[in-house]
């Protein structure tokens, strides 16, 4: 029973370590090329002490907090997407302007493949949050891949309707959009709510 009880706390401490990884990891876009490696180290641990840690505390311990006024996040939709939104807007607002503004991808067919690999990696976070392979894994993993699933094929309707020709670039991103979109909420709604979310999500984006 020791045992068992030792594996399932290293299993959950493992799952939430990788949220607290990712996240900060999330924010890189905004200011790669423009802080050195020891700065971006630097910015980790103080990113996890001082935001994701009381963030992540807040929102999913039973004391928290957001949880004690009814805030529900499924997957890490407020404590990691939120805050390394809000991350990544204040660094982009910091620090100065790249000298290269446009910055196209290297190979489209690498594009497309981080994002096969990124989709299926998110159905370890929104399925891996129901803390089991049970019904709400299942729910969790159907909402996932049908709203970014909507959300790509709305950005190839909303690209057309405004003229422009559809892309892989596009759908890509759109794919990614509903995957965010859908996070906080993998859980708790059903596939017409996650088919509504990844199209309305896409249509906000775009």
């Amino acid at each position: 029973m020791v045992a068992g009880s030792n594996s399932t706390a290293s299993c959950f401490c493992l799952f939430q370590l990788k949220f607290a990884i990712i996240t900060p990891a999330l924010v890189t876009g905004a200011f790669s090329e423009r802080v050195r490696f020891t700065s971006y180290i630097l910015f980790i641990c103080l990113f996890f002490i001082f935001i994701y840690a009381p963030l992540a505390h807040m929102t999913w311990h039973p004391d928290g907090l957001l949880f004690k006024l009814g805030v529900l996040d499924f997957a890490g939709g407020t404590v990691v997407h939120m805050s390394a939104g809000v991350a990544a807007l204040a660094s982009a607002i910091y620090l100065r302007k790249r000298s290269d503004q446009e910055m196209k991808p290297a190979r489209i067919t690498y594009v497309l493949l981080g994002t096969g690999l990124l989709w299926f990696g998110w159905f370890g976070f929104n399925g891996g949050s129901a803390m089991g392979a049970n019904n709400l894994a299942a729910i969790a993993l159907a909402t996932t891949a049908v709203a970014s699933g909507a959300a790509a094929f709305a950005w190839i309707i909303f690209d057309a309707l405004r003229g422009k020709k559809p892309s892989a670039m596009g759908t890509s991103i759109g794919a990614v959009v509903g995957l965010v979109a859908i996070t906080p909420a993998a859980g708790f709604v059903s596939l017409p709510h996650a088919l509504v979310i990844g199209v309305v999500a896409s249509w906000l984006v775009i």
